[in-house]
């Protein structure tokens, strides 16, 4: 496949280099030459210098044959209107677009581009590590308000049903792995043992609701 990446800084230069390794064909457009240093003597793709959202540029670049397209420069106005160009004027199927700004990663979201929203991302990863096992969110909507999930449960959970379980939280069950196949639970489901529960909390509650889950329910 042909994929075009917009921006040549530490990020652009090292997705092109991966892609390369697996062999795609890729073209970097980025406004600096210098920029392209980053790329190193093994990268035998396109350097292409200029903005990303001039559509010559984008020509030259080979966007007509690509079939993904990648904004990852510095800036998320510049990201957001070379996607949508490729997007809309060059039809390309994958595009993805680098977001600083959760909250304009949200309106992006709604208008079909896929966005990394990098505050948001970057934090789950430092979560991940210094957190216990399953407290970290496995998933997180670009804005950062939702985050899915696995969710650590008390023994005494076993037995009791989603319902009372999601009553306590406050949170949904999204899923649950049960015997290496994901299930989607319903209310009256009842929960076992070893049963692998994740669920979509906002992302202010979730120390809450680990805590709630990690202590035995309490009867009515």
């Amino acid at each position: 496949m042909h994929v075009v990446i917009m921006g040549c800084g530490r990020v652009g230069a090292s997705l092109a280099a991966a892609l390369e390794r697996l062999g795609h064909d890729v073209a970097v457009i980025d406004k600096s030459q210098e920029a392209f240093r980053r790329l190193g003597s093994d990268f035998h793709g396109r350097q292409v210098v200029g903005v990303g959202f001039d559509r010559q540029v984008l020509v030259d670049a080979g966007i007509e044959q690509a079939g993904a397209f990648a904004a990852v420069s510095s800036g998320d106005n510049s990201n957001i209107i070379s996607a949508r160009v490729a997007r809309e004027n060059f039809h390309v199927e994958h595009v993805v677009a680098r977001i600083y700004d959760p909250k304009r990663a949200a309106v992006y979201e709604r208008l079909g581009i896929p966005t990394v929203a990098t505050v948001p991302w970057t934090t789950d990863r430092f979560l991940r590590t210094l957190l216990p096992e399953g407290v970290a969110s496995a998933w997180r909507d670009p804005t950062g308000n939702v985050a899915v999930l696995q969710l650590p449960l008390h023994e005494s959970w076993i037995g009791r049903s989603v319902a009372d379980l999601q009553e306590a939280t406050g949170a949904r069950v999204a899923f649950i792995m049960r015997f290496g196949t994901a299930v989607l639970p319903e209310s009256k489901t009842v929960l076992q043992a070893d049963d692998l529960v994740y669920v979509a909390a906002r992302s202010g509650t979730v120390s809450d609701v680990t805590s709630v889950a990690a202590r035995a329910p309490e009867d009515s």
